[in-house]
C-alpha cells in the first residue's frame, strides 16, 4: 500500500499548520511568558520548514543557508529571553504577563 510521493504541496501544509498553531498559542495564551517563547520559536520552524522545502524544491543551497541563520539568531533569542525570564521571576516571583507592568508609561 503506497500513499505517493510526498511532494512541496505536503510541506507547505504542514509548515502552515505549525504557523497556525503558534499564532494560535500567542493569541489564546497571553498569560504565561514561556509559552509564549515557544509559540513563537514554534512559528520560526514552521517558517524554516518552508525554507528548506522551497530550498530543495528549486534545487538550491540558499534557502538552506538562511535556515542556519536563522536557527542560530533563534537560539541566541531564546537564551537571552530565558535569562530575563529568570531575573523576573527573581524579582517577582511570578512569570505572569499580566502583572509585568512596569513599563508601561
Amino acid at each position: 500500500m503506497s500513499l505517493g510521493p510526498i511532494t512541496l504541496g505536503h510541506y507547505l501544509s504542514l509548515g502552515a499548520i505549525l504557523f497556525a498553531l503558534s499564532v494560535i498559542g500567542i493569541f489564546m495564551n497571553r498569560r504565561n511568558l514561556i509559552v509564549l517563547l515557544m509559540a513563537i520559536e514554534l512559528m520560526l520552524l514552521a517558517v524554516n520548514l518552508n525554507f528548506v522545502a522551497f530550498s530543495h524544491y528549486l534545487g538550491d543551497m540558499a534557502g538552506q543557508i538562511f535556515v542556519f541563520f536563522i536557527l542560530t539568531v533563534a537560539a541566541a533569542e531564546s537564551a537571552i529571553g530565558l535569562a530575563i525570564l529568570v531575573v523576573l521571576f527573581r524579582n517577582r516571583a511570578s512569570i505572569n504577563v499580566e502583572e509585568l507592568d512596569e513599563l508601561k508609561g
